[in-house]
């Protein structure tokens, strides 16, 4: 990509020799000697002597030097002249061989920087040198250049950092100083034309008002206003002084030396002045002292100048100015206008006079247009921000990424319970009504156990489900789960269907497994082992991660899910109120309706009956899956460990045929108790092993030293039964984590990564801190999006809106960078 190519030349005389230095880049240097150009300086003199003749009535006081010729001369003709023999012989000294390196090499630049200006930063010593109009050097043209260079001033010395812009509408403070043969009115109207796009105050000499000492301080209060400035405009007489930086004629007598005003111009550069115009006489030493002290530039006058001409140069300067052009686009434009054939008729040679003298770290002065606009379009995203934000957005919304960053986030929710204590008691759900669940697992133990006498391991055998059911029956339990499907024709129904009818009989609440997903149609429980007017059946298959929950609209044809079904029968079975329909095999009604119907007669029920009836899946969740996307899906919080969710039991131990894990209380009355499948590698529905899923790394960190060693194993310990129980409780306690959508908390943190790059922007010299402040503040939000996490069960996106509003800091930085350079 084409950038813009800045060059530093200096020129120093040595006696009788010019050294020239040309420096860019990455230390690159080019340096060449010509022979002092005496000739060109008598010229200069002759065109100077002309000059000032022939504009007598001068804007600043001129000193004597030499004879003034007689007015009867024609001093045009003469001026004419002097200026054609000056820059001719001026030039011819400009296209030596010995500078042919020089300027081939800022003709070779005008190329590579495509449309882009190539900027000469001239630095001349001693001061006679500075005098010349090097602006004229059209440099390169000789060898083909494209005319695309441009040359600005800078002082020999600069000891101060440059002004960054503060984003405000513009303002300017305009000093009007002795007019002593001088007319303002139309300097005042050239100035107060930019009201349009600036705040322009005037702050001057009062004929008969002021004392010299009350003007003095009255003009460093301005310029030290707490607002602020940032263009400082002065109109009236000035001179060159060598060791005070110049002086400002203020008044009749009365002068202001730039070392005067040295301090308020330095809290008025710390509140954002860039940019001085001196439309006044003799300004050079002005322009330097300005830019020593860290203005960015400075416009002056190197010769004194008459009146109209300021005026004339004054009106176009600020004309581009007010077309939003830099301030170097804006000073050719005005000395291009000088230099028409109309104005050198009546002004020959003003256009030679103007210069502009730049820190060359300093960004180029322009208005900008500032309202609710401007400040909108400050707010819209740059190409490079936008392309960034869409390849964000769309990594937000891809479900590998989703999961990809959902399982860490819930281990580091793991380990911030487990560090700051913050993990469930034992008793604490039993305190409040709600059990743990209890997992009769069918597990590798269990199928080697004397009492499973089947040779057949998927499908399970039916005897022996129907053995369980038998002993779950005789200790009292009234809810039981099946997480299997039972619809093998093969199979001998004759035992299980005894034990269900038993079970269903002593008043047990029976609830099957049932599944449409990889079938052509639904797989559920045989007719002949249970039927639908005294049991039940819920959807088994579930989405990694997320709690399965009842469709947002209650009359769709969906199969509920089977932890839901579960935790509302368990709930209901501990209200109280009479007229919940219990189990009936005599029954000619579906058990589901009728359980239904009860909710929906509006009887007075409590709170957990209340809750689990009401839950629906939201339509925004509904909504997103349309896009294979979980927008506010309640998450299975991984984060409790499991012996807080559920209680295993082997089978084997529960039929007394081994010593498995587990305990077996004394009844299962006040239980809720699953009959799955307990990670032996057969389980499965339509393959061997689908039941068995990676260990999630929050439950790995739970486990221990065990739990790891599984997953750095890829071993598949995690049940789908496991799964299940998490539901269930999460349900029973009320406990949904509801996760915020990474792609809203993006959109957020571009807006507010926006925002932080245009604070950047505004405070350059801040940004080390703001960095600080920013690193601490996405902290201190990882810490509550931790927090919230737990207390108000909201899961808070960390790591992409992070990036996204760090990756808005780093594209603003390399912006201003590139901008700079």
């Amino acid at each position: 990509m084409n950038r813009k190519t800045v060059f530093q030349l200096r020129v120093k005389q040595f006696t009788e020799v010019c050294e020239f230095e040309l420096s860019w880049g990455l230390g690159q240097i080019i340096s060449a000697q010509l022979n002092y150009p005496n000739s060109v300086m008598i010229l200069y003199k002759e065109w100077q002597t002309a000059y000032l003749s022939y504009y007598r009535q001068q804007r600043g006081r001129v000193k004597n030097s030499g004879r003034v010729p007689e007015p009867s001369k024609d001093w045009r003709t003469i001026l004419v002249k002097a200026e054609a023999q000056f820059l001719d012989k001026f030039h011819y000294w400009l296209l030596s061989p010995e500078l042919a390196e020089i300027r081939g090499q800022i003709a070779s630049s005008t190329t590579e920087s495509g449309n882009y200006w190539v900027d000469v930063f001239l630095t001349c010593t001693p001061l006679e040198l500075a005098r010349l109009p090097w602006e004229t050097w059209k440099i390169g043209t000789d060898l083909g250049a494209t005319g695309k260079v441009r040359i600005a001033r800078k002082p020999a010395n600069i000891r101060c950092e440059p002004v960054y812009p503060i984003q405000r509408k513009a303002r300017i403070l305009a000093i009007l100083g002795d007019d002593t043969g001088l007319d303002f009115e139309e300097d005042k109207i050239a100035v107060r034309s930019l009201s349009a796009v600036a705040s322009v105050e005037c702050v001057g000499w009062r004929q008969g008002e002021d004392d010299a000492t009350t003007l003095k301080t009255r003009i460093c209060e301005a310029i030290a206003d707490q607002r602020g400035w940032d263009v400082l405009f002065f109109a009236g007489h000035s001179n060159e002084t060598a060791l005070t930086g110049g002086q400002l004629g203020i008044a009749p007598k009365v002068s202001l030396l730039i070392k005067e005003i040295e301090e308020p111009l330095k809290q008025a550069k710390s509140k954002g002045l860039q940019f001085a115009i001196f439309n006044s006489c003799s300004g050079i030493n002005i322009a330097e002292s300005l830019i020593n002290l860290g203005l960015s530039q400075v416009v002056v006058m190197r010769e004194p100048i008459h009146n109209r001409v300021a005026q004339d140069f004054l009106k176009q300067l600020l004309k581009s100015l007010a077309e939003y052009k830099d301030v170097h686009e804006a000073l050719l434009d005005a000395c291009e206008f000088l230099q028409q054939q109309e104005k050198s008729l009546t002004n020959p040679s003003a256009y030679l006079v103007p210069s502009l003298f730049c820190h060359p770290e300093a960004q180029l002065f322009r208005i900008k247009p500032f309202g609710f606009k401007q400040r909108l379009k400050r707010w819209m995203p740059r190409k490079r921000e936008a392309r960034w934000l869409g390849f964000f957005l769309l990594l937000s919304l891809l479900p590998p990424v989703q999961d990809l960053l959902l399982e860490p986030r819930i281990l580091v929710q793991s380990v911030y319970r487990s560090v700051t204590n913050q993990i469930p008691s034992r008793g604490e759900h039993e305190s409040r009504g709600v059990p743990a669940v209890r997992l009769v697992q069918i597990d590798a133990t269990s199928l080697k156990a004397d009492t499973y006498t089947s040779k057949q391991i998927n499908p399970i055998d039916y005897n022996y489900l129907a053995k369980l059911l038998n002993r779950l029956s005789q200790l009292n339990a009234k809810v039981i789960g099946i997480d299997y499907i039972l619809d093998d024709p093969k199979q001998d129904y004759s035992q299980l269907q005894q034990s269900v009818g038993d079970a269903v009989g002593k008043g047990s609440w029976l609830l099957f497994g049932s599944t449409a997903e990889g079938y052509s149609r639904r797989a559920t429980v045989s007719e002949e082992i249970a039927q639908p007017n005294w049991s039940m059946e819920g959807e088994i298959s579930f989405s990694p991660w997320y709690i399965e929950l009842p469709p947002a609209d209650i009359k769709s044809s969906e199969l509920f899910p089977f932890a839901y079904l579960l935790a509302l029968i368990h709930t209901l079975n501990q209200e109280t109120a009479s007229g919940l329909p219990p189990p009936d095999l005599e029954s000619s009604t579906n058990l589901q309706q009728s359980v239904i119907e009860y909710l929906g007669e509006g009887k007075e029920v409590n709170q957990a009956v209340s809750f689990l009836s009401q839950l629906r899946l939201h339509p925004i969740t509904s909504y997103s899956h349309q896009f294979i996307q979980q927008w506010l899906h309640p998450i299975i919080d991984f984060s409790i460990p499991p012996n807080r969710v559920y209680e295993g039991i082997s089978a084997c131990k529960l039929l007394g045929s081994c010593q498995g894990k587990g305990t077996i209380p004394e009844n299962f009355e006040q239980e809720l108790v699953l009959i799955v499948p307990g990670g032996y590698p057969e389980a499965g529905l339509e393959a061997e092993g689908e039941d068995n899923y990676a260990i999630p790394l929050a439950v790995a960190f739970w486990r221990g030293k065990e739990g790891w060693g599984e997953f750095l194993a890829g071993k598949r310990t995690f049940t789908g039964g496991e799964t299940h129980a998490y539901m269930i409780h999460h349900l029973l306690t009320q406990r949904l984590v509801v996760p915020i959508p990474d792609v809203w908390m993006i959109l957020l943190a571009a807006l507010l990564g926006k925002g932080v790059a245009l604070v950047f922007l505004d405070n350059p010299r801040q940004q080390k801190q703001l960095l600080m402040w920013l690193g601490g503040a996405i902290a201190v939000y990882g810490w509550i999006g931790l927090q919230v996490y737990i207390s108000a069960e909201v899961l808070l996106p960390v790591v992409l809106p992070s990036v996204v509003l760090w990756n808005y800091v780093r594209i603003t930085y390399y912006f201003n960078k590139e901008k700079v350079s």
